[in-house]
């Protein structure tokens, strides 16, 4: 047998796991899954490359994704879909989904609708820079919207 018949069957409509030569110069999308189901995401603003924030995908989520042009994530604390934007307004509309050599992590381009990425309110995740071994600083970049209003439950 191959090694591509050794393969795990793949995750939702996703081809299943090649050999190393077809993952990794092929042009079939064979995205690897960790044993949870779930492979990361860097999501970057498509203009400017600045990161917005990383998260995980299953395969449903991955298959949202490409079926809407929108991101969609998988929330691993409410272990539901995550359909970005849905509660706050601030949608990602993708540009570009590129896969890394060995496929197993997602690089999305996004147009950030509504100018926060962050459920903090800020646009991206990444706004505070770390100092020492034990304390955080801010970058100086402002909320974009007050989670406390947006997020009431």
């Amino acid at each position: 047998m191959s090694s591509s018949e050794n393969a795990p069957t793949g995750s939702g409509p996703f081809l299943p796991r090649g050999d190393f030569q077809t993952i990794e110069s092929g042009d079939a999308f064979m995205p690897k899954f960790d044993e949870h189901g779930l492979i990361p995401c860097i999501t970057v603003d498509a203009a400017t490359n600045e990161v917005l924030m990383f998260a995980y995908m299953n395969a449903e989520a991955l298959e949202h994704t490409l079926a809407t042009g929108r991101g969609t994530y998988y929330s691993r604390s409410r272990r539901k879909l995550w359909k970005k934007g849905e509660e706050s307004g601030n949608v990602q509309q993708v540009r570009e989904l590129l896969t890394d050599c060995d496929q197993d992590v997602i690089l999305m381009k996004v147009e950030q609708i509504g100018g926060a990425a962050c459920h903090t309110g800020h646009r991206s995740c990444f706004f505070r820079r770390i100092n020492d071994a034990r304390t955080l600083g801010h970058t100086g970049r402002e909320r974009v919207f007050d989670p406390e209003k947006v997020y009431r439950k």
